[in-house]
C-alpha cells in the first residue's frame, strides 16, 4: 500500500525557521534507511503558508486566497510518500523518524488510493486514462 506522510507544520515552520544542520543530517539518514528499504518514492520539506496560495471552488467559480493561512497545526511543513506492506509498517517507519521540528511535532499518515479502491466506478476507459497520466508522468 501507498501512504501519505504529512509533516505537520508548526510556528516555527510557518515563520521560515531552517532546520539545523543537525536536523539535516538526520533527516538525510531516515531518508537514506527508506530508500535502502525500498519504502521512500518521493518526500519534500515545503516553505511556509505565507509563500502560497490557495484556490478555492463553488461550482464554476474559482477564487484564489494568499497565504499565509490560520490554523498553523492544520497545514503541511512537507511530506513523504512511502510504499509499505501496511499501516503498521508506516507507523513503524514514522516512530524511527528524527523530530522534524525544534519542538513538539507530529506526522500524520494517510492511505493513498488505488485503482481497486474505487470498484465499478473505474471503468476500463477510465483505468485506462489514468494508467496513461501515470506512465506519462513517470517519464519527467
Amino acid at each position: 500500500m501507498r501512504v501519505m506522510v504529512l509533516v505537520k507544520a508548526t510556528t516555527d515552520s510557518e515563520q521560515g525557521a531552517m532546520p539545523t544542520s543537525e536536523l539535516l543530517k538526520a533527516m538525510g539518514k531516515f531518508n537514506q534507511a527508506l530508500i535502502e528499504a525500498g519504502v521512500m518514492l518521493a518526500g519534500e520539506g515545503l516553505h511556509p503558508s505565507a509563500k502560497g496560495k490557495r484556490v478555492a471552488f463553488d461550482g464554476p467559480n474559482r477564487t484564489v486566497i494568499d497565504g499565509p493561512f490560520t490554523a498553523t497545526r492544520e497545514l503541511v511543513a512537507g511530506f513523504w510518500l512511502w510504499q509499505v506492506k501496511n499501516m503498521a509498517e508506516a507507523v513503524a517507519w514514522a516512530k524511527r523518524c528524527p523530530n522534524p521540528m525544534p519542538g513538539p511535532s507530529e506526522l500524520e499518515i494517510r492511505p493513498v488510493f488505488e485503482a481497486a479502491d474505487f470498484g465499478e466506478l473505474l471503468t476500463p476507459e477510465i483505468a485506462e486514462l489514468h494508467a496513461q497520466n501515470r506512465d506519462k508522468t513517470a517519464a519527467h
